[in-house]
């Protein structure tokens, strides 16, 4: 989830190793600009691409999330089963032999190591995919009593999180940057708490079912940034390594689990009982009922699908930095489809939030900067060392 959207290492590697096998310097470089044009311009077409399904699918499938509370849905874990059912859509992307050993950003490192017992496996998925069901129900309640503005700032929280506990988890300095991101990302959504109903158009829900929801949307903020960090734990103390098919594994598994618990929580909860009267006594009607939830699982399959595609093209810093800069689209969008107001209250905590997301990717930026110069270091000196012995066999 980075900024740097430059992010090519694989191509500059092999425009260095082509340049220092080469004789003819001049010749050679003017062939691989010719090369890597194309190149550059398909990494680009497909990030572009990846980008708009990324914020389409987040955007849409929250207003429909939305449209299903406000037009009478009530069930919260079939709220919860429609964010996760769809991720069968992930499964052709095994099938593509040119990801097979892909890693999934430019610094990551596979660690030559025994690989880790099913057992071990197992118990990271379930962990990992117990924690998402519980985050999506989560976020599925506190879509059920905020306004969508309300609820897409607050969701912002997450980098601010992720942040906080990687320092514990991930061993993440918190540099100037950081903090500032982490206090401005806290003040914003503290803000949330002092907006009134009537200006956030939320008559329909009691002054206690809107703390909840608050609470709620707040604690699936603060677990998704504890999923990402224990993900990127995983990775690096269990699994070892960050290739395609481990991300994959990782998250076709991970939803897998959480899809398991969400219909389980579904029938155990009795809320399958009443879907039936649900769906008559839907405002919109039967068929708009269906189509409402068909429509927000297919969505979140396309930010699924962008995500992904994201971490495939860039890393996974940069496709989460997308997905959290999409949020301030939806407090527009909720203005024009349902009619929202937006408060000075509600304004100043989006130019905090917006604010507090760009010194976070600003600082992730720079890291990558150092990282990508640190790596083109130790790669010339081993090619120095390389032809010291060469040269003096």
């Amino acid at each position: 989830m980075k900024e740097a959207q430059e992010l090519q290492l694989h191509i500059m590697t092999q425009l260095e190793a082509k340049e220092a096998n080469s004789t003819t310097e001049h010749i050679n470089v003017t062939s691989q600009l010719t090369i890597s044009q194309p190149r550059n311009y398909g990494l680009w077409l497909r990030m572009t691409m990846y980008i708009l399904f990324l914020l389409s699918g987040q955007s849409i499938s929250v207003l429909l999330g939305r449209l299903y509370y406000d037009k009478g849905g009530k069930s919260k874990w079939l709220g919860t089963v429609v964010q996760l059912i769809g991720f069968p859509a992930l499964l052709p992307y095994y099938f593509i032999p040119s990801l097979k050993n892909i890693k999934t950003n430019s610094t990551a490192t596979t660690i030559h190591s025994k690989p880790p017992s099913t057992l071990v496996l197992v118990s990271v998925y379930v962990s990992l995919g117990l924690l998402v069901v519980t985050d999506c129900f989560l976020y599925s309640t506190g879509l059920m009593y905020l306004p969508v503005s309300t609820y897409s700032l607050i969701c912002a929280s997450q980098l601010a999180f992720n942040a906080f506990f990687s320092f514990f988890l991930n061993s993440q300095k918190f540099t100037p940057l950081i903090a500032n991101s982490l206090v401005l990302l806290t003040i914003s959504s503290v803000l949330l708490v002092f907006e009134t109903d009537s200006s956030s158009d939320s008559s329909k829900v009691s002054k206690e079912k809107y703390v909840i929801g608050l609470i709620c949307t707040v604690g699936a903020s603060a677990g998704y940034g504890l999923m990402l960090s224990l993900t990127q734990l995983a990775f690096r103390k269990v699994l070892k390594k960050e290739t395609f098919t481990a991300v994959m594994d990782m998250i076709i598994y991970q939803c897998l689990v959480a899809t398991l618990g969400a219909l389980v929580g579904l029938f155990a909860s009795g809320e399958w009982k009443g879907l039936k009267t649900e769906m008559e006594e839907f405002e919109l009607g039967k068929v708009s009922y269906i189509m409402t939830l068909v429509w927000t699982a297919l969505m979140w399959d396309v930010f699924a699908i962008g995500c992904v595609g994201l971490i495939f093209e860039v890393s996974s810093l940069f496709s989460n930095a997308i997905s959290v800069v999409g949020l301030p689209i939806v407090p527009v969008l909720a203005v024009i489809f349902f009619h929202e107001k937006i408060g000075g209250i509600k304004v100043i905590s989006m130019v905090l939030a917006i604010w507090g997301f760009v010194s976070y990717v600003y600082q992730q930026y720079l890291d990558d900067l150092k990282s990508k110069h640190e790596d083109r270091n130790a790669n010339e000196a081993s090619n120095a060392s390389s032809l010291q012995e060469v040269n003096g066999s």
